[in-house]
């Protein structure tokens, strides 16, 4: 099993905004990982990323994404938030498999992130040598994690967005836990 987690709406900062925390689990990353690069391929795209693709891209990405085998947890946490905070909690109540191959976590954390991180893994029976932080360059599947994030947050803070409540019917039979803090 492995583990990809992205989060969406870390940049804003008033009380308004929500991080959407997700955690992409899947048995076999590469296959995950070639869907996507083909799926970008068809699309006729580089890098999916929700932040810069326009609603006709989303909607194709999602579309064909939806038909991979993968599960999705989803973490929304209100602002104001502690972003070390808010890992740790998701982590202790979403992350529940103890058979990981991987936890990949999009983007660089700093060293005292880290070492909380690696707490909550151990104190979980989870080996801290699987905790690995990279881009969506490296591993193609943290793009499926984007996406949902992307979607999970946009329609918290755009609840009557008819595109966003296409994508999230799309996407919501891969959702099998949303925490709400």
């Amino acid at each position: 099993m492995y583990i990809f987690i992205d989060e969406s709406g870390v940049h804003q900062q008033d009380k308004k905004s929500v991080i959407a925390l997700v955690y992409v689990a899947v048995e076999n990353s590469a296959t995950l990982g070639d869907a996507v690069l083909r799926i970008e391929k068809e699309i006729g795209i580089n890098n999916f990323h929700w932040s810069h693709s326009a609603w006709p891209v989303r909607n194709k990405f999602v579309e064909k994404i939806v038909s991979q085998n993968f599960s999705a947890k989803v973490a929304l946490i209100k602002n104001p938030f502690n972003l070390d905070q808010a890992y740790e909690y998701a982590l202790k109540h979403l992350v529940i498999e103890k058979d990981l191959q991987a936890v990949v976590i999009d983007g660089k954390k700093n060293r005292s992130y880290e070492r909380k991180l690696k707490k909550v893994l151990r104190d979980k029976g989870i080996s801290i040598k699987k905790l690995r932080t990279g881009n969506d360059e490296s591993y193609p599947a943290l793009r499926v994690a984007d996406a949902i994030a992307g979607i999970i947050r946009y329609r918290d803070e755009f609840p009557d967005n008819q595109k966003i409540g296409y994508l999230y019917d799309k996407i919501k039979t891969k959702i099998l836990i949303t925490l709400e803090e």
